[in-house]
């Protein structure tokens, strides 16, 4: 195998690709907390300093995403165990299709193909995106997947794995987690895809103020627009159930079903930095009146039918932990 020479030959390893991103160095974090250290990390370093998410963590090996691609396709990772697959583009905002097709649907397929032909648990990021503006309901039930419209070609192209996978009866084999908006450790590389708690941080530091979209309907107020906002060590649990337990097989939400206001998100923050709130209420872009979402809300019922009984961190409980143990320490 080149580079990796024997040591890929032993039957334990783990391979998690986007493993120096957000959700991905997390994953690669629990593993080592949890004696796990005989990992394949798969990563474009790039620019972004997203090599940064590698300080401190414990694996083999990484390779590129297309020296792992040429591995997969040549059939040159004996002793692969698990597979979490966490590695795409996740901005909303790309635009170009050919290349969400190709590094977000055809890759995946890939992978899913290569776990199920060498018994390998394959565990793989859906997204949310895919509910669109949540028209159809935030149901994971193998029966709503068809009836789902994404707003943007990122979710379109998760969408479309996922379709894939239900057209071809693999849902029972593998696991897919759509997962709502994630916040904690480990985004610092993610520029305007950052989330608004790590954005809300810095703004009060360098303004005293946050900033948050006014409402344009009327039966929402300014700023009482609601997400789900699961924290990253609970998508990480989440996630590491699914690749431990066969049971917790299908298209899965990844959310803690409570869905909470941007007001509630910014007065956490404040709270934690121990300050009195100052909201300001800005215009949204009028691009962007057309695409937002007013209300997401994971339907967490089917997860805990597979077993999974942990409670989710509340938000305030889930902020206070990120800002004054990760952000305040910068």
């Amino acid at each position: 195998m080149g580079a990796v020479k024997t040591s890929m030959d032993s039957p334990a390893w783990t391979v998690v690709t986007g493993g120096a991103g957000f959700i991905g160095r997390n994953v690669v974090a629990e593993l080592n907390r949890r004696g796990t250290d005989r990992i394949l990390v798969v990563d474009d370093l790039g620019t972004d300093e997203r090599w940064k998410n590698l300080r401190g963590l414990r694996f083999e090996e990484i390779f590129t995403i297309a020296k792992f691609r040429e591995a997969v396709a040549a059939d040159r990772l004996p002793g692969v165990r698990t597979v979490y697959h966490l590695g795409a583009c996740s901005a909303t905002t790309e635009t170009d299709a050919n290349y969400l097709l190709d590094n977000n649907t055809r890759y995946t397929r890939e992978l899913c193909e290569w776990c199920l032909a060498k018994g390998a648990r394959f565990v793989y990021a859906s997204s949310a995106a895919t509910y669109g503006d949540g028209a159809q309901g935030y149901s994971d039930a193998d029966e709503a997947t068809p009836t789902l419209m994404p707003l943007n070609m990122y979710g379109m192209s998760k969408h479309l794995f996922d379709l894939w996978a239900l057209r071809n009866g693999l849902l029972g084999k593998i696991a897919g987690l759509k997962y709502f908006n994630v916040y904690g450790p480990g985004e610092d590389h993610k520029g305007d895809m950052r989330s608004v708690i790590h954005k809300a941080y810095h703004q009060i530091r360098e303004t005293g103020a946050v900033k948050l979209f006014k409402s344009y309907r009327p039966d929402y107020a300014d700023g009482e627009q609601v997400r789900d906002f699961v924290y990253v060590k609970d998508a990480v649990d989440v996630t590491l159930f699914c690749g431990e337990n066969e049971r917790a097989s299908g298209l899965f939400n990844c959310g803690t079903g409570q869905a909470r206001s941007w007001n509630d998100l910014a007065k956490a923050t404040f709270a934690a930095m121990g300050l009195e709130p100052k909201i300001v209420y800005i215009e949204m872009p009028e691009t962007l009146r057309s695409k937002y979402q007013y209300f997401t809300q994971a339907d967490a019922g089917k997860l805990r039918a597979a077993g999974y009984a942990r409670p989710f961190t509340a938000l305030e409980d889930g902020i206070r932990d990120y800002v004054q143990g990760w952000l305040a320490k910068g």
